[in-house]
């Protein structure tokens, strides 16, 4: 972390040259201030990001006579309810505001919002990390203003809030998850009074949209140690009102000196284990909620212990209400989630029995393209603690893994629609649409998957025939 308090070496993009010609042309204070200070601090790289832009006046003003100063051609967007402008530029974002301050009704997170200065303005700041300023006029361009220590909080690694934290988050209960997010993201320790205030608070994410909490639950889910953000969320009280379901996979139950493992943790290290190997954010959901069944299915049955049958059934199930309900969409991406969820015990139960062709087959038929993410998940999944059991499952994982790969290369099976169609078979035998052409159509996909013959043609015409004289049907002349 650099110890000098100008950090003009830092601002390199042309922009800010230009914004400083203009305010300084204007006598405006400007600069530089939030995520975007913090990250150059840190030296964190971003792949897309935003740069918030304030000055001591109009933001919108501002923002069109640096535009036009670009390209009078660059289009600005206004946004006059909340006084702020932007353009893109560069793939960038800069956003402009006037400096302000504001005040908050306790029924709403919006802000009643007056002119202020730039003290007003970092004071109205969620955490100090986020409330520094490097200045963007010419005479102390690259100057650090920073009123509430957010450098020292940089280099302690701390989350804090610039004010009291009670009032920080009573007055935008969103600033709790935000809090959550920056502490999981950039591996951060958030401060004891802004941990307690935090859990002080807790109810009043109740009036936070749940689009906004699900869009920073999304994420600490990308982050790199999700669990760390949902420990958080559980330890603050947080989880329990947006995400009970998943709070109910908590605890372990004790029948006859027989335990089950405690799926609340146990799902957080499978989650971890997957992220390494995956940033799609569905994927890791399906981690997330491959078990969200087992307490509604949990049963204690004499001489086999704890038992969770169809809890991958029943999880899929789940999940469109779920979604609906937190707000996430309800569209191929759910669908996808159902999949993996319905799926996540197939790999197992091979990796635990003689690996059959005709098994990897119908795996590979029902879960389609689906089948590496299936088996990343999976393997995330094996969280024995016995190191044998964790190699045995590995390896017979390796056996699945390359019988799929030669089964597809051999069968081509995944996606595969019979060769011979429902049409087929209705205009050989004179039927119409009836159960008899569904029972042939199934029939010849279970032959092919069972490896009886192959996927083709000619050997599925042939059993096709030999199947409808089982059934009593001819083939018309």
């Amino acid at each position: 972390m650099p110890n000098r308090q100008n950090f003009k070496s830092k601002l390199t993009h042309k922009v800010f040259g230009t914004i400083a010609e203009i305010s300084d042309g204007q006598n405006l204070e400007t600069y530089v201030i939030g995520g975007f200070v913090r990250d150059l601090l840190l030296d964190r790289k971003r792949e897309n990001y935003d740069i918030d832009i304030v000055t001591v006046g109009s933001g919108i003003s501002l923002a069109r006579d640096v535009a036009s100063a670009i390209n009078p051609k660059l289009n600005v967007s206004v946004f006059k309810n909340f006084g702020t402008a932007m353009f893109k530029f560069d793939n960038i974002d800069f956003e402009f505001v006037g400096a302000r301050k504001e005040s908050y009704r306790s029924d709403s997170r919006k802000p009643i919002v007056e002119d202020g200065t730039l003290e007003d303005d970092q004071k109205r700041r969620d955490f100090t990390i986020n409330a520094l300023a490097l200045s963007l006029n010419k005479d102390r361009f690259g100057e650090l203003l920073d009123p509430f220590g957010g450098l020292d909080d940089l280099a302690n690694k701390i989350i804090r809030t610039p004010l009291e934290p009670g009032i920080t988050f009573s007055d935008d209960p969103l600033r709790m998850m935000r809090a959550i997010r920056f502490a999981t993201q950039l591996e951060f320790i958030i401060e004891d009074k802004t941990l307690e205030a935090i859990t002080e608070q807790a109810e009043r994410i109740k009036i936070v949209s749940m689009e906004r909490v699900m869009d920073e639950l999304n994420k600490i889910i990308l982050s790199s140690k999700p669990s760390v953000g949902f420990k958080l969320l559980d330890k603050t009280g947080l989880l329990p009102i947006i995400f009970p379901e998943f709070v109910k996979l908590k605890g372990r139950e004790i029948k006859q000196g027989i335990s089950h493992k405690d799926n609340f943790y146990h799902t957080l290290e499978v989650l971890d284990r997957i992220c390494p190997n995956t940033d799609n954010l569905w994927l890791r959901w399906s981690a997330i909620l491959h078990d969200i069944a087992k307490p509604a299915t949990k049963r204690f049955v004499e001489g086999q212990g704890w038992t969770f049958h169809a809890h991958n059934f029943i999880g899929s199930k789940m999940i469109p209400g779920l979604f609906k309900r937190l707000k996430l969409p309800l569209n191929e991406k759910m669908k996808f989630v159902q999949k993996m969820v319905l799926l996540h015990m197939r790999p197992i139960v091979l990796s635990e029995e003689e690996v059959s062709d005709s098994a990897v087959r119908r795996l590979l038929f029902d879960a389609g393209d689906d089948i590496e993410d299936l088996m990343t998940l999976c393997e995330a999944d094996i969280t024995s603690k016995n190191a044998d059991k964790v190699k045995r499952y590995m390896h017979n994982f390796r056996i699945v893994r390359q019988k799929l790969q030669d089964l597809e290369e051999r069968d081509a099976i995944r996606n595969f629609q019979p060769p011979v169609s429902g049409e087929i078979i209705m205009e050989t035998f004179g039927l119409s649409p009836s159960r008899e052409v569904g029972m042939l159509k199934a029939a010849i996909k279970d032959a092919i998957l069972d490896g009886l013959i192959h996927n083709n043609y000619e050997e599925a015409y042939n059993y096709m025939i030999e199947k409808a004289k089982e059934m009593g049907l001819s083939p018309v002349k």
